[in-house]
């Protein structure tokens, strides 16, 4: 049971409503972490701001969906996890494989696993990655747009899986279970 209110769309604070409609639109659905984050309209506005600015970056949903599958995994965010893999699933369409690859920061792809080892290194070290981590993730073809758009990912998810994390957010997609025993 979430430690937080999960208002529903209807008791949700009236700023929050028009944004709760459009992720409907978009979705089909309103999660529960959209949901809980509307507590706070500011709140919301601020992450589907960022949000959907990153989506009109240079990294594909393929590798930001995956990005997320590394960061909440990392940070045993049950919610995310289970969110992220619906997605990674069924509207990137990102082969099962490559899903649970992503959950431990790898991939069959060289480019795609080094955007992942870089992204866990700056969750795992809180962003103070060393010269090499640059290095490789250049040798890998990213640009410094592209590695921008890795750390905001990044931060992006750290914010779900974090909020999720305190507010025990009860998961609305297919659960799926973390690697790691906390």
């Amino acid at each position: 049971m979430a430690r937080l209110v999960i208002p529903s769309v209807e008791k949700s604070p009236e700023a929050s409503k028009p944004l709760l409609d459009a992720v409907n639109k978009q979705l089909g659905i309103v999660p529960n972490l959209m949901k809980l984050v509307s507590n706070s309209p500011a709140a919301l506005e601020g992450y589907l701001s960022l949000n959907a600015a990153l989506g009109k970056g240079v990294l594909p949903v393929t590798l930001r969906e995956r990005i997320a599958l590394t960061v909440a995994e990392f940070n045993e965010c049950e919610y995310c996890l289970a969110a992220h893999t619906y997605i990674a699933q069924n509207i990137a369409k990102i082969d099962v494989n490559e899903i649970e690859a992503a959950r431990s920061g790898t991939s069959s792809d060289p480019k795609t696993e080094a955007a992942l080892h870089f992204a866990y290194r700056v969750a795992s070290q809180r962003g103070k990655v060393i010269d090499q981590d640059l290095r490789t993730l250049r040798d890998a073809g990213f640009d410094d747009a592209g590695i921008v758009e890795i750390v905001l990912n990044v931060a992006l998810n750290v914010l779900t899986n974090y909020i999720n994390n305190v507010a025990l957010t009860d998961v609305d997609f297919p659960k799926v279970q973390l690697k790691k025993v906390a």
